[in-house]
């Protein structure tokens, strides 16, 4: 029996032990001490050692996010300010350059100008019905000054045509420089904008063509006018070369004087 208790305790006190190594093992990380001249004991541990450069590399992974988001950030202000940037080239002064050439040809009219006021007097007072009204030689006046206002009308819109004409060269030169622009953009605004200065040229060359068409139709209005003036006045003429008067009326005529 002593033999026996012997053992036992000898058995417990072995598991005991394996355990306070185990617990020693799990609870207290193995440590190694260097000792240096003059400066005492310095304890190396490796599990701090560890844990230092995890947190270390963990800051760092931090720091270069935040620096590819300040990156990104940077490049979307760039960006922002690429589409907020103005076009270089402007063309509103080659346009309005232009259309103030054609406008000024078409103030120039001759005679009876493209103002309402004066189409109406001018009907009015020469032109239908008028036109057979006076005199012969009022009506020889007026014949003449008619057809010297459709002259002056066809004139007008030769006129007003060359302008139109010698304003296609500085537009051609002004589509190309806007088109170059337009592919050479930064950004959108700049492109919106030179989209918008090419519809800009568009509408000057409309307003143009617009004008030439005026004045050609203002000639071509006059003339008709000239003529149908002239059947007037030529039905007044008639009536007046037909018109005898009152006829021959027999008179008494002495011959002979006493």
């Amino acid at each position: 029996m002593t033999r026996k208790r012997l053992r036992g305790a000898l058995f417990v006190a072995t598991i005991l032990a394996s355990a306070a190594v185990g617990v020693t093992t799990i609870t207290t990380p193995p440590a190694h001490a260097f000792f240096g001249g003059g400066f005492g004991g310095i304890v190396y541990d490796p599990t701090n050692h560890a844990e230092n450069l995890l947190t270390a590399a963990r800051a760092l992974e931090q720091i270069n996010n935040q620096i590819a988001q300040l990156q990104n950030e940077a490049q979307m202000l760039i960006n922002q300010a690429r589409n907020l940037a103005s076009l270089p080239h402007s063309s509103l002064a080659q346009l309005q350059s232009s259309v103030q050439r054609t406008q000024q040809l078409l103030s120039e009219a001759q005679r009876i100008a493209h103002a309402v006021a004066d189409i109406e007097q001018a009907f009015a007072e020469d032109y239908g019905a008028a036109a057979g009204t006076g005199d012969f030689d009022t009506r020889v006046r007026g014949a003449r000054e008619r057809w010297e206002t459709s002259i002056a009308g066809f004139e007008d819109a030769l006129r007003v045509q060359a302008g139109v004409v010698g304003n296609i060269d500085s537009a051609r030169a002004e589509m190309q420089t806007l088109v170059a622009q337009s592919q050479g953009a930064t950004g959108a605004l700049q492109a919106a904008q030179a989209g918008n200065q090419l519809l800009a040229l568009q509408s000057t060359q409309m307003a143009d063509l617009t004008a030439a068409i005026a004045a050609q139709n203002r000639a071509q209005a006059l003339e008709a006018a000239r003529r149908a003036s002239a059947e007037a006045q030529a039905r007044e003429n008639l009536s007046q070369f037909l018109d005898y008067g009152t006829g021959y009326e027999p008179t008494t005529v002495r011959m002979f004087q006493d």
